[in-house]
């Protein structure tokens, strides 16, 4: 009986250990995904504004696709979200159209439309932002600035992706209406750059993934890939977005991204 009796504790003592040890990886594996997280936002301030020209291609399922011409316009915003807003040059069913994002750190993003055929603006709503960006494979809510509120980091190992030593993290979105249950995030370990990124439905389930490439050196500081390419893994369709050319600094103000500049945009 004391034999047994011994051994019940001796288990129940390596059972505890177990536990702790499990609960202390856990704990620096979270520590360690918002450390890098932490260094990926760091490195990307103090850009203050830019001016975009670039090209979104849309291809279906069967390889058909179409192409649209944009303007992006950034602002860094210190202390909240970042805003942008993205302006639709060609083709002539879409000249006009414009979207305003003003990111925020703690609240739900404020996102406008400008429908220029309408001649109204739409405001889109945060339980609505899972939705397709003009008909494109990018979400509302994929145009929202990086920011660590919005997320819960752990750190999953690091991995070689093709050449490149990179960091994997798990982004989990803190927003209730959010359309991802999780995010996969591939960063290159010199620069802190996103490589690739793994969108996951609300049913945990993989749905869409994010690739970067083309980097280019802006100020001897800030990188922006040149091109970015979003596949939907269930419909077979993706976006793809090339830059043409891009500015720092050009004089951009809050002005320039109030809600009453949609229907004045030319």
């Amino acid at each position: 009986m004391k034999t047994v009796i011994t051994q019940g504790l001796r288990f129940l003592a390596l059972a505890l250990l177990a536990n702790i040890s499990v609960a202390s990886v856990a704990y620096a594996d979270a520590q360690r995904g918002v450390e890098i997280a932490k260094e990926r936002k760091i490195r990307d301030e103090g850009w203050g504004d830019s001016l975009a020209t670039m090209e979104m291609i849309l291809m279906d399922s069967q390889g058909a696709s179409s192409t649209r011409l944009m303007r992006l316009k950034n602002l860094e915003v210190d202390g909240d979200g970042d805003k942008g807003l993205t302006i639709f040059d060609q083709p002539r069913d879409v000249k006009g159209t414009a979207f305003l994002n003003h990111s925020h750190v703690k609240e739900a993003d404020d996102q406008w439309l400008y429908l220029p055929a309408l001649k109204r603006v739409k405001r889109i709503s945060s339980r609505n932002k899972s939705g397709p960006f003009m008909g494109s494979e990018f979400s509302y809510e994929d145009l929202s600035s990086f920011e660590l509120e919005k997320y819960s980091f752990n750190y999953v190992k690091d991995e070689l992706l093709g050449e490149t030593a990179t960091f994997v993290l798990e982004q989990i979105p803190t927003d209730k209406h959010s359309g991802y249950t999780k995010q996969i995030t591939w960063l290159d370990q010199d620069h802190y750059r996103p490589i690739k990124v793994e969108f996951y439905d609300r049913r945990g389930a993989l749905l869409k993934t994010l690739t970067f490439s083309g980097y280019q050196q802006y100020l001897n500081k800030f990188w922006r890939a040149h091109k970015m390419v979003m596949v939907n893994h269930l419909s077979g369709k993706s976006t793809e977005l090339n830059t043409s050319a891009l500015a720092f600094q050009t004089g951009l103000t809050d002005k320039d991204f109030q809600k009453n500049v949609l229907k004045r945009i030319r």
